[in-house]
């Protein structure tokens, strides 16, 4: 089996840490470790060979966190554009004829690596099968943040967009319906089968690109001209939600996407206060904290429930379980101060 290490988007809901030459995926986040750097650890010897499909732009800090043990046996497919999850696997798949791949985002934490290995191995029986897998996360609360997998034992019924609160809170009474982890493994052969039948048009394009890439030992640098011409569209809208044989793989591993500053809090060890534990925070009278930062001191009196971030650049500052809204902080930045989103 082949791992497939997902490693784009810009993690701006973790903005003014993740960047977009340096996002959250390669931020040293926890344990002095990033998450990318956590991802090869647990899925290491599960695989024989990892493609890691990055950005061009993020090629060097990429590369500079893979462990020098697996460098032999680490390809990079290299994107000069996102194009979101349906082509960057479609160009996986194409470099894994033969085989299984297992593929998962490089900015998800999973802990209890036992259950999670036992559910890597369950996958990978389905896909020599000839089925899509995909990994369903029981719920443990009404999250609306992620989309949802209704399931009928281990098929999958259908997929389901980011609900409200109400119609959350009926998904985690129901034993039918998971959290969709964005994890998968697939037959290559198979699942390029059935690109053909559902979105020929992506792997039509999606050739021609990797055909005319151009490689360098063990890069593959797509072309933009030709990238340009693949359509953009998820794995899910492309090919999941239209084939008819997609199995779930129901994990009860701990799994966080780690797309909220509120998620970060929720995994960083805390001291008595309930602040997560920084070297540089120095509090009288403060409680249930995120303070974030790498040099500055940040001194804390009377305040409870903030997140409070500062980098060599940014301070910013807001209330903990509105962390949703530093995307919107994101764009009036964008518009105002481009250079602090580099």
């Amino acid at each position: 089996m082949k791992l497939v290490i997902l490693c784009g988007g810009s993690g701006t809901r973790l903005w003014p840490i993740s960047r977009q030459t340096t996002p959250k995926q390669f931020s040293k986040l926890i344990n002095d470790k990033s998450l990318f750097e956590l991802t090869i650890d647990r899925n290491k010897n599960l695989c024989d060979e990892i493609i890691v499909i990055v950005n061009e732009q993020q090629l060097g800090i990429c590369e500079s966190q893979i462990p020098l043990e697996i460098k032999g046996k680490t390809s990079f497919i290299i994107e000069p554009m996102g194009k979101n999850t349906a082509p960057a696997i479609c160009m996986a798949a194409l470099a894994s004829l033969g085989s299984e791949i297992l593929v998962v985002a490089s900015d998800h934490l999973i802990n209890t690596l036992e259950i999670y290995n036992q559910c890597i191995e369950q996958a990978q029986s389905f896909a020599k099968s000839k089925r899509l897998v995909t990994f369903g996360i029981k719920p443990t609360y009404p999250e609306t943040g992620y989309g949802y997998i209704e399931s009928n034992g281990t098929d999958v019924v259908s997929f389901k967009e980011k609900p409200n609160l109400e119609t959350a809170q009926e998904y985690l009474k129901d034993e039918k319906y998971f959290w969709n982890s964005g994890m998968f493994c697939f037959n290559a052969d198979y699942v390029l089968e059935q690109y053909k039948e559902l979105s020929k048009d992506i792997l039509d394009a999606s050739k021609i690109c990797f055909e005319k890439a151009k490689i360098s030992q063990n890069k593959i640098f797509l072309q933009k001209e030709d990238m340009d011409k693949i359509p953009a569209e998820s794995i899910d809208y492309a090919i999941m939600e239209k084939s008819n044989s997609v199995s779930v793989v129901k994990s009860n591993f701990e799994w966080n996407d780690l797309g909220s500053y509120d998620a970060l809090y929720d995994i960083l060890d805390k001291d008595k206060f309930q602040n997560n534990k920084n070297a540089n925070h120095y509090c009288v009278n403060s409680q249930n904290n995120l303070i974030l930062s790498d040099s500055q001191v940040i001194a804390t009196f009377d305040v409870e429930n903030l997140i409070i971030v500062s980098t060599n650049d940014v301070v910013m500052i807001g209330k903990k379980g509105q962390s949703q809204k530093v995307k919107e902080l994101y764009e009036v930045i964008k518009k105002n101060k481009p250079d602090l989103l580099k």
